[in-house]
């Protein structure tokens, strides 16, 4: 049976379907079988970051109304086979989709994959509901910003009325020389806001803009070995968490933070 995990954030911006796309990625190179499904009905772009927009027959809003069956929906990734994405329709076209509808569409999934996980819409409305109701497990993304804690803590406090068995936290955009100098709120104190396990922290990294903005995936560098250390704790419940602060320590790491604060 699938593991159903929704990625949430409140807050738009803090790069959540990033995170998710990226996620799936590196839980599908552990050797699981995945499908990243874009709940984002009408402001869809899971299928943008991940560079698969021109392979688009169907979407989400087609099975729900049954023009196509689930699994025609679903676009392979060209580089590994056991990763799957179920793209969102471009516009809402007014259709009432509801929680239930979303579930219905899991659970054509359940039996195939080890993986589902959700890209929830920003906000707390109508499409965080629905995306939320079919979840067993939720992931709240956030950036180390006061307005993005805020939002979390209302999206915590919602997860409360759902079938959530667990939540998680992902600190996204964390940069190691802001934390050292004391310019960035610290890990500890996002954690304890927020009372929620800490499963993973990725760094700021230039290379995930220009990679997604191109429709690209992270090959190797801070970010790309973050990602894997977040994979390996949700499946295997460990906790070994990215050091973003590594490379500002020491003399020469000052002198890397005072250069870049220059910058």
């Amino acid at each position: 049976m699938a593991r159903k995990i929704v990625l949430t954030s409140g807050k738009g911006g803090v790069g959540k379907t990033t995170v998710c796309a990226n996620l799936g990625i590196n839980l599908a190179k552990l050797g699981f079988r995945v499908v990243v499904i874009d709940v984002d009905i009408g402001l869809n772009n899971l299928d943008v970051v991940m560079g698969i927009e021109d392979q688009v027959v169907f979407d989400i809003t087609d099975v729900i109304m049954g023009k196509c069956r689930a699994k025609q929906a679903l676009v392979q990734d060209k580089k590994i086979s056991s990763l799957y994405f179920l793209p969102s329709a471009h516009s809402y076209n007014n259709i009432n989709i509801l929680g239930e509808h979303i579930k219905n569409v899991l659970t054509m999934f359940e039996s195939s994959f080890d993986y589902i996980l959700i890209d929830c819409p920003a906000g707390v409305d109508a499409g965080f509901h629905r995306a939320v109701f079919p979840a067993n497990e939720a992931l709240i993304v956030v950036t180390p910003h006061l307005s993005s804690i805020k939002d979390a803590g209302k999206v915590v406090a919602l997860l409360d009325e759902y079938n959530i068995e667990s939540k998680g936290l992902i600190i996204n955009r964390m940069r190691g020389d802001m934390l050292l100098n004391g310019d960035l709120l610290n890990i500890q104190t996002i954690v304890k806001s927020l009372n929620i396990p800490l499963l993973g922290v990725i760094p700021e990294d230039d290379q995930i803009g220009s990679t997604c903005s191109v429709g690209g995936r992270l090959q190797s560098g801070e970010s790309a070995r973050a990602f894997t250390l977040l994979s390996e704790n949700i499946h295997n419940g460990s906790k070994k968490i990215y050091d973003c602060t590594y490379k500002y320590r020491g003399f020469m790491g000052y002198v890397r933070r005072n250069l870049k604060k220059r910058v």
